[in-house]
């Protein structure tokens, strides 16, 4: 499997015919769209025939099998929300060990609060797919924010924590969970250990039941780091009291922030090394983006607004601008800027590359596997990527 960057002058056919791969396979592995413009900068997986062949085929033997010293990884999870096409679930599912329902809510009474489009669909795809469906767990209010008043109302009542196991294990055994995975953000400081109680007793009683429980990490770099989103995350102590952890290894480049690359991987290799530090790495899941950032320029704080968007179409709008995309070596991310009625834009997104690089990070430091937020849009060649590093595709 080889990552071929686009030169000036480059076609699909031209590329082919130097590679010896095929059109198709290029045209179908890359998801070029017609008349299959490219754009200088990008980077293109091949693949030969037979690869491409069995990549087409869900439910084939791996495209590659990885050979050599490093255990392969086999946790690979990915999270969905319950109206995700129905095309980019079965095209997902094949390299997914686990997926993740986004989401479940709670009262302060512990009542379990399912979402609003039904999951059912979701969950028997999984199934029949020999993927574990997973629940998330998650506090979100009304309004469909995170609440850490929430938080604290359930973890510091004992009655209200054991309606909500009670009625977590019910509706996993109705609906056909494997897992719970515990997404609790904001916590507040003075609810840490209090939270990192709850997720103990939570991961005993499922796994009791045969269930399993993770739980999501924000970006730490030191046990004592500042901020409303780190205090509340006692990683040693939620490392010890589940099953796994999921670090959640981006949004240095966000809706609101300056642009920049969403998970340099720079950034993200020192969250890595601090976590490893207290949780095994055996427990650790490394958090992958599926999405990129479109932001307007100059940024001015408090007023830009930076608009999301898939990898693919990322890559399409810079053909469609006629920008060049460039590859940051220290984040290992690409990017691009264009002007777009006198306004100049900036994007960060992410390709093969920058997944190779997360892949080998996960490799380096033999980690459980990876999450990714989110599988909304297909991103075939990362799975396929995947598939030759880890040997996940399931036959």
């Amino acid at each position: 499997m080889n990552i071929y960057v686009v030169q000036p002058g480059d076609t699909v056919q031209g590329i082919a015919m130097k590679t010896g791969v095929s059109e198709e396979s290029v045209v179908y592995v890359n998801q070029l769209v017609y008349p299959y413009n490219l754009a200088v900068g990008q980077a293109l997986l091949l693949l030969g025939e037979r690869q491409t062949q069995n990549a087409m085929i869900p439910g084939l033997e791996p495209a590659v099998l990885q050979q050599g010293s490093v255990k392969p990884v086999k946790s690979i999870n990915g999270y969905a929300y319950p109206f995700i096409s129905q095309w980019v679930l079965d095209q997902t599912l094949p390299y997914l060990t686990s997926l993740s329902v986004f989401s479940y809510s709670f009262t302060v009474q512990g009542d379990l609060v399912p979402p609003e489009v039904n999951d059912t669909r979701l969950i028997e795809s999984a199934v029949n797919a020999g993927t574990n469906p997973i629940l998330t767990l998650v506090p979100l209010d009304s309004t469909g924010r995170f609440n850490n008043y929430l938080i604290t109302a359930l973890i510091n009542n004992s009655e209200a924590r054991a309606n909500l196991t009670a009625n977590l294990l019910r509706t996993m055994q109705e609906k056909g969970f494997k897992g719970v995975d515990v997404d609790f953000e904001y916590i507040l400081a003075s609810d840490r250990d209090e939270f990192t109680s709850f997720v103990r007793e939570l991961t005993n009683t499922m796994n009791s039941r045969g269930y399993t429980v993770s739980v999501a990490l924000a970006p730490k770099v030191s046990a004592d780091q500042k901020g409303l989103l780190y205090e509340g995350k006692d990683y040693a102590g939620l490392g010890a009291a589940a099953n796994s952890v999921l670090l959640m290894t981006y949004e240095w480049g966000y809706t609101y922030g300056p642009p920049m690359a969403v998970a340099p991987i720079s950034h993200v290799r020192r969250v890595v090394e601090y976590a490893l530090t207290e949780i095994p790495a055996e427990k650790i899941d490394l958090g992958i983006p599926n999405y990129g950032y479109d932001w307007q320029l100059p940024f001015k704080a408090g007023e830009t607004r930076a608009r999301t968007m898939g990898n693919i179409e990322a890559v399409q709008q810079a053909i469609a601008v006629g920008a060049e995309i460039k590859f940051d070596e220290t984040a290992q991310s690409p990017y691009y800027t264009y002007m777009n009625g006198g306004d100049l834009h900036e994007v960060w997104f992410e390709d093969v590359r920058s997944m190779r690089a997360k892949f080998e990070l996960i490799k380096e430091f033999n980690l459980r596997g990876a999450g990714y937020w989110h599988i909304m849009q297909l991103f075939r060649a990362n799975w396929l990527l995947a598939d030759s590093t880890f040997n996940i595709k399931k036959g």
